[in-house]
């Protein structure tokens, strides 16, 4: 198959998705020997399940493991353990034509001059993609700069203390001082969706955030996720909103990152799943929200995050008959560093608008990351299958 299939109907061509020359020519060879074993291990479910425990008993006791993980599963998902260190991540990334999401992906902190530090580190962030092409988007999570637990009482709408009211408004402030870095700098700012049970306050600091600052055009974006049943929804009234208050809408369009957890959760607090039925549904509401935002293009400004073959062609095809520019800045896809490489940089290829998240922050910090990502891909055996076949056509393209 060529790099392209033509789309007969607009003269245009949609990108293939089976090029490995494309998609791989960023990586050395020993790159790709790195990603090629790093995934046939990752497949191996024993290895996965033990490596967490072990790991964090290891880097408990001091042993030099911190070099090993540097060099393999760190390297693969991350751009290093500083802005400083992803440089070359980003270099290589752009010449592929593929931006770059600085993601600080510390997590699951407690102390106040924690979260004071990560709003310091994300507005350095903004700071860096103000002055540097190759960054067009930025990113960051509520439970960065604000405690879960405080997050949970708000979403149950259970009553304050004074303590815990101060402690709010501090955590509003630091979304504040992001938002407000990133319109004043005019970088597009990304706010991840986290746990149900959090959500809807999160939701409404989005909402709150965007009636600021999106009057003249996306700053902030607020993401879906829909493997819910009820964000397909969500997201149209949030475009109401935004029609009503006379700004545009920033979605970043997900399926979703945390499903066992949140149907365990449902069952052990005897409520019902928030996540739809099967697999079919969460993609046929996925695909329903690309085509209304490609439909409102001028008042939705949206990044498809996915790794799903199928969206993605279904988005170019899209763009190409409703008669929307590839690189309408209103439309991004977007994937993770390390993954669906065939996906970004045939996509980048052929004009699209593509960023990557390039995850960094201190390894220990950044281990929680790095096991979901392990975690994740052992569920999804198909599409690891189809990252080693790939990797594997293009190693034995490299030696023909």
């Amino acid at each position: 198959m060529t790099s392209f299939e033509t789309n007969n109907n607009q003269g245009r061509n949609t990108p293939s998705f089976e090029n490995t020359e494309i998609a791989f020519r960023h990586s050395s060879n020993t790159d790709l020997n790195r990603a090629y074993w790093l995934f046939r291990m990752i497949n191996i479910n024993f290895l996965v399940k033990i490596g967490p425990p072990v790991t964090n008993f290891a880097m408990k006791i001091g042993l030099p493991i911190k070099s090993i993980i540097k060099a393999t599963i760190f390297k693969h998902f991350c751009g290093g353990e500083t802005i400083a260190e992803c440089d070359n991540t980003i270099k290589n990334l752009y010449s592929g034509r593929v931006g770059t999401i600085l993601d600080y992906s510390v997590e699951g902190e407690e102390e106040e001059t924690v979260f004071d530090s990560t709003r310091d580190e994300i507005i350095r962030t903004i700071e860096r993609a103000a002055k540097d092409k190759a960054i067009p988007l930025t990113v960051f999570k509520i439970t960065g700069v604000g405690r879960f637990g405080l997050l949970e009482k708000l979403d149950a709408r259970l009553k304050l203390n004074d303590t815990e009211e101060e402690e709010w408004r501090r955590v509003q402030a630091r979304v504040l001082a992001i938002c407000d870095k990133a319109f004043k700098n005019n970088v597009p700012v990304m706010i991840d969706a986290e746990e149900s049970w959090i959500q809807d306050t999160i939701d409404l600091l989005a909402l709150t955030m965007m009636t600021q600052f999106n009057k003249q055009k996306p700053i902030v974006y607020n993401t879906y996720q829909m493997y819910r049943h009820d964000k397909l929804a969500s997201m149209l009234n949030d475009h109401a909103i935004a029609q009503s208050e006379g700004f545009i809408l920033g979605a970043k369009i997900v399926r979703g990152a945390y499903m066992e957890k949140e149907r365990r959760r449902a069952e052990e607090k005897g409520y019902p799943s928030p996540i739809q039925p099967d697999k079919k549904s969460a993609d046929l509401d996925y695909d329903s929200a690309l085509d209304y935002c490609t439909s409102h293009i001028e008042q939705i400004a949206f990044i498809a995050g996915t790794h799903n073959e199928e969206s993605c062609r279904l988005l170019a095809e899209l763009l190409d008959n409703k008669g929307i520019d590839h690189k309408h800045p209103h439309v991004y896809f977007s994937q993770l560093l390390g993954m669906s490489d065939n996906l970004s940089f045939n996509l980048a290829d052929a004009d699209y608008n593509v960023a990557k998240y390039v995850p960094y922050g201190p390894v220990k910090a950044v281990l929680p990351y790095l096991f979901r990502r392990a975690q994740e891909n052992t569920a999804i055996a198909g599409q690891m299958s189809r990252e080693l076949s790939l990797i594997a056509k293009e190693r034995k393209r490299r030696s023909a």
